[in-house]
């Protein structure tokens, strides 16, 4: 599903180069709940970034989904991006001024949908999360937990094949947070799809598969 030959980023900072990942090979099967660990700049969240289609490597090869994503066109990223891959992320990235529906119908909005479509697959999927009940509120009149869960319903608009979380509890009491944990452990089971979540949290790791730990760029260690 997920496979890295040599991967390295680096970033220009006038006449410094900053080595973010230092020639990373890595394989992350389909329907795996992979979690990627390490201190900060470690490169776990450019690895992120670089399978999400939001940055490009420096050189290697990131196949995601069997597609070169790093030497894809423009376009064609934005639609890979939007139908294949699902993000959620530690700040929640909802607007503010739209209902939990609305945030929920965007992504199907911009897709060409009819509002009538938009808001029916937006409802199932705010029902998936717990939420069907919450649909016509504003982000400020709900709790980091549920607006984290509008967050997870925005990211499966399009049953992503893949899942590329940041984060996702970092922002979260830690009971809020298992209850997200458990919502994308129940989805990485029951529709099979691939998650990857980057953590600082031990507790957040268990409920993945595997434990991938980064240092300095490269993968250090992994675990099971």
């Amino acid at each position: 599903m997920i496979r890295c030959i040599d991967v390295r980023k680096v970033y220009r900072q006038g006449n410094n180069e900053i080595i973010a990942l230092d020639g990373v090979s890595l394989d992350i099967a389909k329907g795996e709940f992979a979690v990627i660990m390490g201190p900060s700049g470690s490169g776990k969240s450019t690895l992120l970034h670089l399978i999400g289609g939001l940055d490009r490597p420096t050189s290697g090869e990131l196949l995601v989904d069997q597609r070169l994503v790093g030497q894809m066109a423009d376009d064609q990223v934005t639609l890979f991006r939007r139908t294949r891959i699902g993000f959620i992320f530690q700040f929640f990235n909802l607007l503010p001024t739209l209902s939990a529906l609305e945030n929920v119908t965007l992504p199907f909005v911009l897709d060409g949908r009819s509002k009538e479509q938009a808001e029916q697959r937006a409802k199932i999927l705010l029902d998936r999360v717990g939420l069907e009940n919450r649909k016509d509120h504003l982000p400020e009149e709900m709790s980091g937990g549920e607006i984290q869960r509008i967050a997870v319903a925005r990211a499966l608009a399009f049953d992503p094949p893949i899942l590329l979380a940041d984060e996702p509890t970092g922002n979260l009491d830690s009971k809020t947070g298992e209850s997200i944990l458990s919502l994308l452990r129940d989805i990485n089971r029951e529709a099979a799809s691939t998650i990857v979540m980057v953590t600082h949290s031990q507790e957040a790791a268990r409920y993945g598969n595997r434990t991938i730990f980064f240092r300095d760029g490269k993968v250090e260690r992994q675990s099971t």
